[in-house]
């Protein structure tokens, strides 16, 4: 899912010319996409007090369009004083005022389970920007409705990692397949590994191409 929030920048490369190139050269059929996005307003790293709230979002998001996910954050939001969300204002709530604003009952025991384990150490939040990427994959899969997708959406859209992408999102699929004409596997993943070290930007060149969110 696309975040709009302020952003700190640190980890943006130097030169997104550079990308530009490496794409140029290994990869003439999304070169000329990865050429017309702008991506300093899609890879930015959020700032650390940001992550709990970008890790409900993506729970929020979990096999949902980009509206329907919109609407129901929006929601979820409202429901909080001064819209600011935190694990001990969620554990407040009981789960049928979170399921009012329309969350799954699956949703709400995920969001309370995350809650849970941020209040009680158990994911400590303040440190996993200095994760590997693997890492930070095994470090939020541990809490309960946080699958490798949406930890690499976490990757992706909060700490701005450039070397991700995933094969289980099924937009990024549909896109090789109408781009390269491939489907196996093994093809795509062909593909995708001449992309490194900059796999997000293909990940984003082919949401841009679906005109798509993920």
């Amino acid at each position: 899912m696309y975040v709009h929030c302020k952003y700190v920048k640190e980890n943006l490369p130097m030169n997104i010319g550079k990308v530009r190139t490496h794409f140029k050269s290994v990869d003439p059929i999304i070169y000329p996409i990865i050429k017309t996005i702008n991506f300093s307003d899609k890879i930015q790293p959020r700032q650390p007090s940001q992550y709990f709230t970008s890790l409900c979002s993506e729970i929020i998001s979990q096999q949902l369009s980009g509206k329907a996910a919109d609407a129901i954050e929006k929601k979820f939001i409202n429901i909080f004083p001064k819209k600011h969300i935190t694990p001990e204002a969620i554990l407040k709530f009981s789960d049928q005022e979170l399921r009012d604003v329309g969350m799954s009952w699956a949703k709400v025991k995920y969001i309370k389970n995350l809650s849970e384990k941020v209040l009680s150490g158990t994911l400590n939040l303040r440190t996993i920007q200095y994760a590997s990427d693997q890492e930070v994959i095994n470090i939020l899969t541990q809490v309960k409705g946080i699958g490798q997708w949406t930890a690499e959406m976490f990757l992706i859209f909060t700490l701005g990692r450039e070397n991700v992408f995933s094969h289980g999102d099924l937009g990024l699929r549909k896109a090789i397949k109408n781009l390269y004409k491939v489907e196996a596997p093994n093809e795509i993943i062909a593909i995708v590994d001449k992309w490194s070290p900059y796999k997000t930007y293909g990940s984003l060149a082919l949401w841009h191409s679906l005109d798509n969110r993920p």
